[in-house]
């Protein structure tokens, strides 16, 4: 087989993604445009106002009822962090949460499916949950107010007035579908001047970021718990309008679907003939290619090869799998390299952020790692024709750009300490998956 990465004698670099086999080329004099910027939704920045700066958009602190019933919260003081869940309406202003769960109002596989094709029914205690939301009077008006918006935005009829069962059931779909949101609590930076001034990911502190990631990884493993169904949960992170986002507020999503979805199945099946998969085709390519960005001790970033945007992927090395096998020291390892490569990449480029973990019905082992996408162009009608797809920034080009962001970062002390380009060893990309 040809080598996955390759630079022809004109400068052209082919690449084929080594777990995908997507072919994408980078054509000389492309690779080196600046990155262009995208200032969240297109409107002219406006001077920030302390007054509203919690009520920017529906995911925001002031605007709670904004968003379906809260399913769990995270408060951090000081060193202490605080867990709730299943806030009454009146109390989901007692305090600002850092981090909230909830479910997505237009959900992707809404729990209508999961009723209808799984026979799914909402546990006993989601009923009980229901029943208490709507015994209360700002309980019963938060869904009324609903499910008007979902209505009149196109989506699901409202129930018919007085009809108490269609209420119960919508409620109880807020409550125990599989789509959810993961909300930060900032909309603009804590020293924003402008609206502009966005709070990405790049932009919180480690200890934040940290929270934001530990947060997540519960949320996806009580999303298979309360959903038996769900063969896979896909997380991911839009940011920004360009890269599909609604609110340029910074949130994950969790969808749960019924199938593994076609790019798992084809890691499974190459797995079954080589269980080191990822090392063998990614990590050894990265290393020969000098292509590793960065690396602490339980994860490594690598410049991504054969992917339709420029990609920058991050490894976990430890030898658990599933993210919540994760302790607390290898969560951080991956939250700290991921938050490098955001505040490396900065927070004005619109971005996806991908998770891949091993479904749990699955025994092949797999690595838990997550990829970032820089939305750089949109793929028109030659990708659409030939299936050959042009990538303005090379491997090489990612790790030059995002390795010299780092050091800065790091001699500024905006990130938590990492080793960056050569200082990494063989063995800091050595990943251990397979022998756990």
């Amino acid at each position: 087989m040809a080598h996955p990465l390759v630079r022809l004698a004109d400068g052209t670099v082919r690449q084929v993604g080594p777990l995908t086999g997507t072919q994408v080329w980078t054509i000389p004099g492309r690779s080196h445009r600046p990155l262009p910027v995208h200032s969240g939704d297109g409107a002219p920045p406006a001077p920030e106002d302390p007054e509203h700066a919690d009520d920017l958009c529906a995911f925001c602190p002031a605007r709670y009822l904004e968003t379906t019933p809260e399913k769990s919260r995270l408060v951090r003081r000081g060193q202490e962090v605080l867990v709730s869940e299943r806030r009454s309406a009146p109390r989901l202003s007692d305090d600002v949460a850092d981090v909230r769960r909830f479910a997505n109002l237009f959900e992707i596989v809404p729990a209508a499916s999961w009723r209808t094709n799984h026979g799914f029914v909402a546990p006993a205690d989601v009923a009980a949950w229901a029943r208490d939301y709507l015994a209360d009077p700002v309980g019963r008006e938060h869904v009324l107010a609903l499910t008007a918006a979902r209505e009149a935005a196109g989506g699901v009829l409202a129930p018919a007035a007085g009809d108490e069962a269609a209420l119960a059931r919508v409620t109880e779909d807020f409550m125990a579908g599989s789509h959810d949101v993961v909300v930060a609590r900032r909309h603009l930076r804590a020293d924003a001047r402008t609206t502009a001034d966005l709070a990405a990911a790049g932009t919180l502190t480690p200890l934040e970021h940290a929270d934001f990631i530990d947060f997540t990884v519960e949320a996806l493993r009580d999303t298979y718990a309360r959903q038996p169904a769900a063969r896979y949960v896909s997380v991911f992170q839009n940011w920004l309008r360009a890269a599909g986002a609604t609110f340029d507020h910074l949130h994950k999503q969790l969808v749960g679907i019924d199938a593994h979805g076609p790019q798992t199945q084809r890691e499974i099946a190459m797995l079954r003939e080589e269980p080191d998969l990822y090392n063998r085709a990614v990590i050894d390519l990265v290393r020969a290619d000098q292509l590793v960005i960065a690396s602490n001790d339980g994860a490594v970033a690598v410049a991504g090869v054969g992917h339709r945007h420029p990609s920058i992927e991050i490894y976990s090395t430890a030898p658990v799998q599933l993210p919540w096998e994760h302790d607390a020291a290898q969560r951080r390892a991956v939250s700290d390299l991921l938050h490098a490569m955001h505040a490396a990449t900065g927070p004005q480029v619109a971005t996806n952020e991908e998770w891949h973990h091993r479904p749990p019905d699955v025994v092949e082992p797999m690595p838990w790692r997550i990829v970032l996408k820089w939305r750089l162009q949109v793929p028109a009608g030659f990708e659409g024709g030939t299936k050959i797809y042009v990538n303005t920034i090379d491997p090489w080009a990612i790790k030059q750009r995002m390795t010299q962001e780092l050091l800065a970062l790091r001699e500024s002390g905006a990130i938590a300490p990492l080793r960056i380009g050569t200082e990494c060893s063989p063995d800091d990309a050595d990943l251990r998956y397979a022998r756990g």
